[in-house]
């Protein structure tokens, strides 16, 4: 490439071959034009080079962008069965964003539909079932309440798990839709047999 650079030179307009090679990379990327069709071969400039530089634009491809047309969806089980909540959350925050995908693009919703069933078996670790609070405000003076994790998940187990998850979904309108593709139920059993969905085991502990 230095010897390129040091040995083409265009005399007329006096321009320096690392300009050409710049306005051709730009039109590569761009789709504009072909450089080498609108410059003749320069004084200097061997074949060799002219070939090179041809092969570069054959082997230039551009990032793949997905989007709502091209995004396909599976349908997922997991099993929450003693499993850690947030080990748990993490790896199907993953599922919903579409992280697992080769073809994730951070600004388009491309993730799967998650399916978690017996969120009540969920297990946490240390003592967090009465150190962990979940908070909430009424709207009115004092309206304040303070629920502990073992209160919630004796409540309202499926509420734990979807309030994790959702805390490490994007905190805008694609992650609220990112989120609703999530399904939580208490129990084996739940009500999208029609979706086939694939049972999902994965290697957390």
């Amino acid at each position: 490439m230095l010897s390129l650079v040091n040995e083409t030179k265009f005399h007329k307009q006096n321009i320096y071959s690392q300009n050409i090679l710049d306005l051709y990379q730009h039109c590569v990327y761009n789709n504009a034009c072909d450089i080498l069709s609108l410059f003749p071969l320069a004084p200097g400039m061997t074949q060799k080079y002219k070939d090179s530089l041809s092969i570069w634009k054959e082997e230039t491809m551009k990032s793949f962008m997905a989007n709502s047309a091209t995004v396909e969806r599976k349908w997922f089980v997991v099993d929450a069965d003693g499993k850690t909540l947030g080990r748990l959350a993490v790896e199907v925050a993953k599922i919903l964003r579409g992280k697992h995908k080769p073809t994730f693009t951070p600004h388009v919703d491309c993730g799967d539909h998650v399916i978690i069933v017996n969120a009540e078996k969920i297990k946490t670790t240390g003592n967090k079932l009465l150190q962990k609070t979940y908070f909430r405000h009424s709207g009115y003076v004092g309206g304040t309440t303070f629920v502990t994790l073992g209160k919630m998940l004796a409540t309202h187990p499926g509420r734990v798990v979807e309030m994790a998850v959702k805390g490490m979904l994007p905190k805008n309108t694609l992650g609220r839709q990112m989120y609703r593709k999530l399904n939580v139920y208490v129990g084996p059993n739940h009500p999208h047999q029609a979706q086939q969905p694939e049972e999902l085991t994965l290697n957390i502990r």
